[in-house]
Order: C-alpha cells, then sequence, then structure tokens
C-alpha cells in the first residue's frame, strides 16, 4: 500500500519517528549492533593486574577514537586457554587480538627467544632502545608468515626468581630445585645452566603447584608475584633480574586483513595511546608491589648479580648460529 494512502496524522508520526530515531543515533552514538565491529582479546593475566587496565584503556580509547564503531570484548584470567593456547586460537580466527608475553612467541617467531636469553639487555633504557627502534618494529613483523602481527610492547619488567623453603643468593642455591618457567626453550635452558630443573607450566596452574610442592619455585615480575597471590606460598624474592621480557599485542592477519583502513587506524592509534599509560602505571605499580610483598612477609634478597652472569655466560655461545642468537648479536651491538 501506497503511503499516500494511509491517514495524514499516521505518516506524519511516522516521519517524526524516523527523524527522532536519526537525531538520536547522532547525538548519541547509538547506532545497531550489526554496525559495531567487536574484537575479541584474550590474555592470561588476574583483572588486577596492570597489564589488564592498560589492555581496558585501549578499549575505551578504541570505542572513543572510532566514535562507538569499534570495540573490544576482552577475555582474561585464562579464560581461553594458556597463552600458548591463545596464540593458536589467533591464528585460527577464534579470537581476534591476544597478549602475551613473548616467551611463548618464540615457539612460533624464532627471533623472539632472544628475550629468554639472560642478561643480554644492558639495563632499562638499552631494553627501550631495541623494542623502540628498528629491531623490536622487524620482531613484531616477524610473525606474519605466522598469521601474527604484533601491534606493540608492553612493559613486563624484569624477571627473578620467588622460592618457598630458601633463598636464593647464588645460582648455587638453585641446584636440584624445580623451578616453573614459561613454555620458553631459552627459559628452560637457563634454569639448567645455572643447576636448577627447569619445569614448564601454565601460569594458572602455578599456584597450585607451588602449594603441592611440584615445583619448588617460579621466575617473575613483581607485580605478576603480588597480582597472582604466590607470595603467600614463597616466601623469598631474589632480585637477580636475569631476563627482560616484554609482553606483547598481537592480531591476527586474517583480522587485520578484514578491516577498513579507518578501522586499522582507529586500531593502532589506541594501541599507540596505551602504551604510555602502561608504561606509567606499570612503574608506579611496581613501587607500590615491593612494599606489598614487604608487608606480607616476603624477604626480598638482593644477590651479587655477577654470580648468575658468570653461570650463564656460556650460554650465549651455544645460541651461535640459531635465529634468536642472530638477534642477541644485533642487540649486544646496538649502542
Amino acid at each position: 500500500m501506497a503511503l499516500q494512502s494511509y491517514p495524514t496524522c499516521f505518516v506524519f508520526r511516522l516521519k517524526m519517528g524516523w527523524i527522532l530515531w536519526l537525531v538520536s543515533c547522532l547525538l548519541l552514538g547509538c547506532r545497531p549492533e550489526s554496525d559495531i565491529k567487536v574484537l575479541r582479546l584474550a590474555h592470561t593475566l588476574d583483572t588486577t593486574h596492570p597489564v589488564h587496565a592498560a589492555l581496558v584503556f585501549m578499549a575505551k580509547e578504541l570505542e572513543t577514537r572510532s566514535a562507538g564503531r569499534m570495540r573490544i570484548k576482552i577475555y582474561p584470567g585464562s579464560q581461553l586457554g594458556s597463552e600458548r593456547e591463545t596464540i593458536e586460537l589467533l591464528q585460527l580466527g577464534a579470537v581476534d587480538l591476544v597478549k602475551t608475553s613473548t616467551s611463548p612467541l618464540e615457539g612460533f617467531i624464532p627471533g623472539m627467544g632472544v628475550f629468554g636469553i639472560p642478561y643480554v639487555f644492558r639495563g632499562s633504557e638499552h631494553f627501550w632502545k631495541v623494542l623502540e627502534g628498528e629491531i623490536g618494529q622487524e620482531l613484531l613483523s616477524a610473525g606474519v608468515h605466522q598469521k601474527l602481527k604484533g601491534l606493540c610492547y608492553y612493559d613486563a619488567g624484569s624477571r627473578s626468581f620467588y622460592t618457598k623453603e630458601k633463598a636464593v643468593r647464588s645460582p648455587d642455591d638453585l641446584k636440584g630445585l624445580k623451578i616453573r618457567v614459561q613454555n620458553s626453550r631459552t627459559s628452560m635452558e637457563m634454569i639448567d645452566s645455572m643447576g636448577g630443573a627447569a619445569t614448564p607450566l601454565s601460569f594458572g596452574e602455578l599456584y597450585s603447584a607451588l602449594d603441592q610442592g611440584v615445583v619448588d619455585g617460579a621466575e617473575n615480575n613483581p607485580p605478576s608475584l603480588l597480582s597472582s597471590r604466590h607470595y603467600e606460598v614463597c616466601k623469598f624474592y631474589s632480585l637477580d633480574e636475569h631476563t627482560m621480557v616484554p609482553d606483547v599485542v598481537l592480531i591476527g592477519t586474517e583480522t587485520w586483513n578484514r578491516l577498513t583502513p579507518d578501522q586499522r587506524q582507529w586500531l593502532q592509534q589506541a594501541v599507540d595511546a596505551s602504551v604510555p599509560f602502561q608504561r606509567d602505571l606499570w612503574a608506579t605499580k611496581t613501587k607500590e608491589t615491593m612494599t606489598a610483598l614487604e608487608e606480607a612477609g616476603v624477604e626480598i634478597i638482593h644477590p651479587d648479580k655477577s654470580l648468575f652472569q658468570k653461570a650463564v655466560a656460556s650460554l650465549h655461545a651455544g645460541f651461535e648460529g640459531t635465529e634468536a642468537g642472530r638477534w642477541m648479536q644485533r642487540v649486544l651491538e646496538l649502542p
């Protein structure tokens, strides 16, 4: 039936209804759900962790920059599996984004193994010079053939040993101890070179493994030790700071290729904005964490790092001729 055949008052109300709907959409930003691009992001950390806060910030930035056209739905706390499992989901297209440590990434991108080599960085300034320069950017792009595109690095501090029964003051104290490591060949070789027994476990399984004596200790940064509540079981934290292993935000290449140029720009802008936010938050949380750990009865040890450096000296030579070793050489040569 033609619109003209309806009563004039009905036509007027119908037109006014459409006008009001259009105005409300323009003013309030409402739009049909089918017009909103929702990206699914998975990670393994607790919602109290500063990295999760950075991801929430990134999601808000994306929604703002896209004027509500894009959103990120976050699945934290290993809801979708371990780090390796979420990377595999990313390759399959089952999720769109993943926040992961670079350690499990070396199984997909061998060059990422450089971050697991102990004492390859001279300090925080050298570390960020690598990440923000040519080397870091090349590594972010190195996984494209594996359907993995890196978008940014997040600060994850330095990794140090925490143990249940005795303090680690030198590599000799690691002998005979089962130390949980990430699923990384270089991490396992590092522990073995110091005399410990490397035991790869997912982060979500670690609390019970420590509590039940499956492992004697682990290694991680201060905020992770606190947020995971591992300090309830491990009362010794030895700041040998053997590695600086960053986190990475990845997007699946299939998802990236489906995004429009505008959507890619909004996403990258949101990611870039989250990096300084995360670094500032990390620095603040790390200081607060050290105080909280001491108040919880954790003994903080400051060992002679040179003892640990000597223990792993042969490990550097063992990487010659490997992909990780090639990147290590470039890092060491960077002034």
